[in-house]
């Protein structure tokens, strides 16, 4: 088994554990926590991207399922949603993961910023939008469109990845009519199972680099914890406000990947 610490030095242990403690914060509150994580993993040297990727996955999962612990003793969430959400989710992430491996992520990404750039219009000129819960549809209709919502931004984790949880809360408020701290609640459950799908095919390649990645895990319960109680006691409007600064960082992220790809090529 490959821990991933053989030859990691100290200093760079200390700033995968800070950005442990900062992805699972960011994650707890509106997801996006990979945008911190993955890049602070790639520094690891002799890592590959794909180890990156995965042990970022077991890193996660730790603090997604400490979030959803927290969020469901003080928040409620309505698990007759998200339970079925999560489980397509689950499905549609590990038939990403396999697509990640035979096709490149560059195909997706500009599509992924031009969407994150509606995502973020929208939210800044609808203030009000995702302040109170008022559901758009009942019965089957809603379950359908929370399956459907799922099924898609779970192919997505698996596929890409950063900016899931940022994409599951903005879906949830706009199609569903949840507020964003129940959209919150709720992505934190979906979000676990999408790296659960995730890992379901990364750990028989033996991409996970363990040590490291329970280090990261231990990190990231820490800060999710500590976020979902932030989220919680703010409230909506708290969650709003972090929602529009980590969509604007994952623009500028994959905008730049985007730009870099686009020069090289």
């Amino acid at each position: 088994m490959v821990s991933g610490l053989e030859e990691v030095t100290l200093a760079t242990i200390a700033l995968v554990v800070v950005a442990g403690l900062a992805a699972g914060w960011v994650d707890a509150v509106v997801g996006g926590g990979g945008l911190i994580q993955l890049p602070a993993l790639l520094l690891v040297p002799g890592i590959s991207p794909v180890q990156a990727l995965a042990t970022n996955k077991l890193g996660s999962i730790f603090g997604t399922t400490t979030s959803a612990v927290t969020y469901y003793r003080r928040a409620h969430p309505d698990l007759r949603t998200a339970l079925p959400m999560a489980g397509i989710a689950l499905a549609g992430s590990f038939g990403g993961a396999i697509l990640a491996a035979s096709l490149p992520s560059s195909v997706f990404k500009p599509i992924i910023v031009v969407a994150l750039v509606a995502v973020a219009v929208f939210t800044a000129t609808k203030p009000t939008v995702g302040e109170l819960t008022k559901l758009r549809h009942t019965g089957r209709r809603h379950y359908g469109t929370a399956a459907g919502i799922g099924l898609v931004v779970g192919f997505y984790d698996g596929l890409i990845g950063p900016g899931t949880g940022s994409f599951l809360i903005i879906a949830m408020v706009t199609l569903l009519g949840y507020n964003f701290l129940a959209a919150s609640a709720k992505a934190k459950i979906v979000n676990m199972a999408t790296n659960l799908g995730a890992l379901a095919f990364f750990l028989p390649n033996g991409s996970v680099l363990w040590g490291l990645g329970l280090v990261l895990g231990f990190a990231n319960m820490i800060g999710g914890y500590l976020g979902a109680r932030m989220a919680v006691k703010q409230g909506s409007k708290f969650v709003r406000l972090v929602f529009l600064v980590v969509v604007a960082a994952l623009i500028v992220k994959l905008g730049h990947d985007v730009w870099v790809e686009n020069i090289r090529g």
